[in-house]
């Protein structure tokens, strides 16, 4: 099963910053375990919401500023902390801020936001690696016109 903790990016600045938002919905597959009858987030999805839009980030920002194509992989999470539950019916903003980037790796810190309030943040380092997949490519292109769509 493959996970896609985002709906929609509502602000993309390469090499800067991002934003997205992830509306979590009763129907999702991981709250028939998590837990029953009282149905929370689990926070590994959160940290997954900001790690793709982290990755998405730092692979766009490497191709601006080293014209070089690689995928963005999740190596390290610094001074995370979850602060609150996140319920269905809860609209996550993700915001991630690139705080530096090489040609080997790049770093974001990063939060999830709730009616106002942060519920997770953390730091993420991440490395680059080759990867050589037309279909790869071709998914991730379609995932981000279809996220980056006007309203």
């Amino acid at each position: 099963m493959r996970f896609f903790m985002i709906d929609k990016i509502t602000d993309w600045q390469v090499g800067q910053s991002a934003e997205a938002l992830k509306n979590v919905t009763l129907s999702e597959d991981f709250f028939d375990d998590h837990f029953p009858r009282r149905p929370v987030m689990p926070g590994v999805l959160m940290i997954e919401g900001m790690a793709q839009l982290s990755g998405l980030l730092l692979e766009a920002s490497l191709r601006e500023k080293y014209g070089e194509d690689a995928k963005a992989l999740l190596t390290v999470l610094e001074r995370t902390k979850f602060r609150e539950f996140v319920r269905p019916g809860d609209t996550l903003t993700y915001r991630v801020n690139v705080t530096a980037i090489s040609k080997s790796g790049g770093k974001a810190s990063a939060e999830a936001v709730c009616d106002g309030r942060a519920v997770v943040t953390t730091g993420m380092v991440f490395v680059f690696k080759q990867v050589d997949d037309p279909m790869l490519e071709q998914k991730r292109a379609a995932l981000m016109k279809m996220w980056m769509a006007p309203a």
